[in-house]
């Protein structure tokens, strides 16, 4: 062999053996990297396991919840203080019936935003003749300021949409405008048309407004502000799913915050002072969201979210259940598996350490994510927390997060739902002679929650399914009332109108 030949043949040698140890180098650092994804992916699934047991709602734990939600609500209309559930009396004993006539306005006051409108209501022939709204944001800074600053606020953009009624609406001679005031938060009443603030929710904290009557500090601001109205407070999606069906017997908020108000025979409140109303009935806002009960699925995320709330120990059942939290305990989750298995490297992504830097409407459009390769879970996961090439799989892990913690939800809510139910199901049972199946009952739903997460309503309504059964759960009907808050405060204000009362006496 000649000398070029030679070194040729081991310049190829060389190059075979530098081929071989690239390829060995290569599946030994694919092999490392596939051992520690695994690794990763065990400690995920310890954690991901860990979260199914504790956030389990089996039927037999769901119908345990309804039961006790029933139990609470019998002992919240037996005596103040009784119940976690507040059962306040509203004093709406009037609903509407769809004969209204006139002008009317609302103000709808539910969590950072609030909403004013005003209806043209045309009586049975005419319904609802014409309505607008606008919508205004309420600055974070208002929230925990002082109570005249706040309700200032409101007057003032109130006193604008006012100045803006057109030709077409028709307010008729003589009358002072009359005004619905819807105001989500836990309100004593001893009138329907006055209402102390027992406290603040979903986020505001105004110490002053506390013990007072929300009502009076609206009416101080109007005046300030120049505004002759009548103002009642109202129980509004209520009487917005009344009008538009006389079997509604309940009404739930499923949004930022949640509450339940329903249609109660006067004879079972027990702690009912003063005259009877002619009706027989009235309203019960339920305050729901301090429903507490051993049967609720508590894990440590929920806990944690309790201890560094603003009102540690209380509203559990809406820390588990609305759209202002459900984000917020998704981050804590991924939080943890950022930081015991590395889900996204080996550096915990800063934006995912802020508190409530995961909104309920992200959680959901991930959730909702039909692409092959969850293109909409990458997209979400880098633009709001930062983290980029993500796997296919920590995508999937994702996904089954939200899963569990939006069924977790839904399926709380039906058992609430059911609670209702079987306590008025039971009332309007024994009225009927024999009765052995529900009547039909009419739920009137409110809430960007259930509204535009769907996965989230579906589940709300196969969850009712599963603990009644499949015969007794046709008699209950969910309809969405969309803005029947607002609408609701509209028509209450027109079924109490203070003209009525005139013309009665007449």
């Amino acid at each position: 062999m000649g000398k070029v030949a030679f070194a040729t043949a081991v310049t190829c040698a060389a190059a075979a053996c530098a081929v071989t140890a690239l390829v060995v180098r290569q599946r030994m650092q694919s092999s490392v990297r596939w051992a520690r994804i695994d690794a990763v992916m065990a400690r995920v699934d310890v954690v991901m396991r860990e979260l199914e047991e504790r956030c389990a709602t089996t039927v037999g734990k769901l119908r345990q919840l309804a039961d006790a939600m029933a139990v609470e609500m019998h002992a919240g209309l037996a005596a103040e203080g009784a119940s976690k559930l507040k059962m306040l009396i509203s004093y709406v004993d009037n609903l509407p019936t769809g004969d209204e006539e006139g002008l009317f306005y609302a103000l709808d006051l539910g969590g950072t935003n609030f909403r004013v409108l005003r209806v043209q209501l045309g009586g049975k022939e005419g319904r609802i003749v014409r309505q607008e709204f606008e919508e205004v944001s309420i600055p974070p800074h208002l929230m925990i300021g002082g109570s005249d600053e706040l309700f200032d606020f409101i007057a003032s953009a109130l006193a604008r949409f006012i100045a803006s009624e057109g030709e077409d609406f028709h307010l008729p001679t003589g009358r002072q405008r009359e005004l619905g005031f819807t105001f989500s938060f836990p309100v004593r009443q001893i009138s329907i048309g006055s209402g102390t603030l027992v406290k603040w929710t979903k986020g505001f904290n105004i110490d002053a407004t506390v013990g007072e009557d929300v009502v009076g500090e609206l009416s101080r601001a109007m005046e300030r502000q120049g505004l002759d109205m009548r103002v009642n407070d109202t129980i509004g999606t209520l009487a917005g799913g009344r009008y538009h069906d006389k079997d509604v017997v309940a009404a739930v908020i499923l949004g930022t915050g949640t509450n339940a108000a329903y249609v109660e025979r006067v004879e079972a409140i027990p702690k009912w002072q003063g005259l009877l109303p002619k009706s027989g009935e009235t309203v019960i806002n339920m305050e729901w969201g301090n429903f507490r009960s051993s049967h609720l699925p508590i894990t440590e995320y929920d806990q944690a979210l309790d201890d560094e709330s603003l009102n540690p120990g209380e509203q559990i059942y809406e820390k588990l259940v609305s759209g202002m939290y459900l984000g917020e305990i998704f981050r804590r989750v991924l939080l943890r598996l950022a930081r015991e298995a590395a889900l996204f490297g080996e550096t915990v992504p800063a934006k995912l350490e802020i508190p409530f830097s995961l909104r309920t409407p992200i959680m959901s459009a991930m959730h909702h994510d039909k692409s092959p390769d969850l293109t909409v879970v990458s997209t979400k996961l880098n633009e709001v927390l930062g983290i980029s090439n993500t796997s296919l799989q920590t995508r999937k892990v994702v996904v089954r997060i939200c899963d569990i913690i939006a069924k977790r939800s839904a399926r709380l809510a039906a058992a609430g739902i059911v609670g209702i139910v079987k306590k008025v199901g039971r009332a309007r049972d024994n009225a009927r002679e024999g009765g052995s199946q529900l009547p039909r009952m009419v739920i009137a739903m409110d809430g960007g929650l259930y509204e535009h997460y769907m996965i989230f309503s579906e589940s709300v309504q196969s969850t009712i399914k599963e603990i009644l059964g499949e015969e007794a759960s046709d008699s209950v009907v969910i309809k969405m009332a969309n803005d029947g808050s607002g609408i609701g405060a509209a028509l209450l204000a027109a079924s109490h109108s203070h003209y009525l009362e005139l013309e009665q006496d007449l």
